[in-house]
């Protein structure tokens, strides 16, 4: 039985597809810097694709009264491909990171240096409490192991 138009047309669209869409469009090739650390683009593919097609009655007959002629087709096809890069996967110095290129970078830069501020923050906390061991004592403050007396009714 010969092949069907629908079936070549189908087979051309998905071919041509296949060879703009591979792994390495949604990752790609690594890139290495001159201190050793690997850049890796990483990117969101989206593909759309949509086919049809119709088959017309013939109005006569071939030669000699056969029918066995395929009927009339009318088909098309149309795709789509979007590519975006969402951020790059950053790998050096013992750690990954990815580095997003979307607009909520701040958030996550944020998200990445909160442990080193806390860190920051409670050795600044103990400086303060080194310097403040001078002997000298605040008179608003009651030490902890004061006893505090009986208020007044």
């Amino acid at each position: 039985m010969p092949e069907h138009p629908i079936e070549g047309l189908m087979k051309t669209a998905m071919e041509s597809i296949k060879e703009m869409v591979d792994v390495n469009t949604v990752i790609g090739d690594p890139v290495e810097t001159p201190d050793g650390t690997v850049i890796i683009p990483v990117s969101r593919v989206i593909c759309g694709f949509a086919a049809g097609g119709g088959e017309f009655e013939m109005t006569g007959e071939g030669k000699d009264g056969q029918t066995d002629q395929m009927p009339a087709f009318g088909g098309g096809s149309g795709g789509g491909v979007s590519v975006k890069p969402i951020g790059f996967l950053v790998v050096g110095n013992g750690q990954v990171r990815m580095l997003p290129v979307d607009g909520n970078v701040l958030a996550d830069r944020i998200i990445d240096l909160a442990p080193q501020l806390l860190t920051q923050i409670q050795s600044m906390l103990k400086k303060e409490d080194c310097s403040a061991g001078t002997g000298v004592q605040d008179p608003t403050q009651t030490p902890p192991n004061a006893s505090v007396p009986p208020a007044p009714f």
